[in-house]
């Protein structure tokens, strides 16, 4: 029984798909003057394919472990996955809440509720500005969704800390405050950050996550809108004009099929996420 259940195990680990580096929309510069092309290159080539790299490598090892019955390794391995699963999750989300045609307020049920929760739009940046900038060290500022309340909570996390894992609330929206996100362009004057990308804040993508949020109570991540143009029957059109893109999604058997789609390849994610996988 013992072979055998080894046998299942090694298999298992044999075909897992590995986590890649998902593609942006957009070019390294779209997002400038407020995040530079160098800085979005070096986010995004290295560091965040660093996570993802190490995040294989360390999955690897918890699957060897795993079959060994080595519980000791399993347990001393945990941070290095907490690290860089979080690292992936984090910057896959961020990505995507990033547009260079962002900055416009937010609209529909997303207006609504962080008018409900917070007040304003204005008080809701406000108050995530100064939460996001007071983190110590490196960390992220979040905009979550308590599924428990049915409300809107803004949250810090330190280091690559995954919002849910850690506090329970689903990711919508999240600012990455490590230096390696602003250092280049804006030095150590972290708020001069923080109040710049507000400028390039994809609100249709925050809303879309809202969204899946309140109708399935899970993580969206994995399969986000970057991602649609991969999954059967849903085009992606990405049209480059005046060096900008513009995104819209043309489901071609209407808003069930949408959804449906979302929710099966979004369903792939966990509150520590396995990432993106294909």
């Amino acid at each position: 029984c013992a072979a055998s259940l080894n046998q299942s195990i090694n298999q298992i680990a044999a075909s897992r798909q590995k986590h890649t580096l998902p593609d942006l929309i957009y070019d390294y510069g779209a997002l400038e003057p407020h995040i530079s092309a160098e800085i979005m290159q070096l986010h995004h080539s290295k560091h965040h394919a660093t996570y993802v790299n190490n995040l294989n490598v360390t999955e690897e090892k918890y699957q060897e472990a795993l079959a060994k019955g080595d519980v000791t390794a399993q347990v001393a391995l945990q941070p290095a996955l907490k690290f860089n699963g979080g690292g992936h999750i984090n910057h896959t989300i961020f990505w995507t809440n990033l547009s260079p045609n962002g900055g416009c307020e937010p609209q529909g049920e997303l207006m609504e509720a962080i008018k409900r929760d917070f007040g304003s739009f204005q008080k809701m940046k406000d108050k995530m500005a100064a939460v996001t900038v007071a983190v110590q060290g490196s960390g992220w500022g979040w905009l979550g969704y308590d599924k428990e309340s049915g409300r809107l909570r803004i949250a810090a996390c330190a280091n690559q800390d995954p919002l849910q894992g850690t506090t329970g609330l689903i990711p919508l929206l999240g600012i990455d405050v490590w230096e390696h996100a602003y250092y280049l362009q804006y030095k150590n004057v972290r708020p001069d950050y923080v109040k710049a990308i507000w400028n390039v804040i994809n609100w249709e993508n925050v809303q879309d996550r809202l969204h899946m949020a309140k109708k399935w109570g899970f993580l969206a991540v994995d399969s986000s809108l970057s991602e649609m143009h991969k999954l059967p029957n849903v085009g992606l059109n990405l049209k480059k004009s005046q060096g900008k893109y513009e995104q819209s999604l043309l489901p071609q058997g209407g808003e069930d099929e949408k959804e449906e789609l979302l929710k099966k390849h979004w369903s792939r994610s966990t509150p520590m996420g396995k990432g993106t996988q294909r």
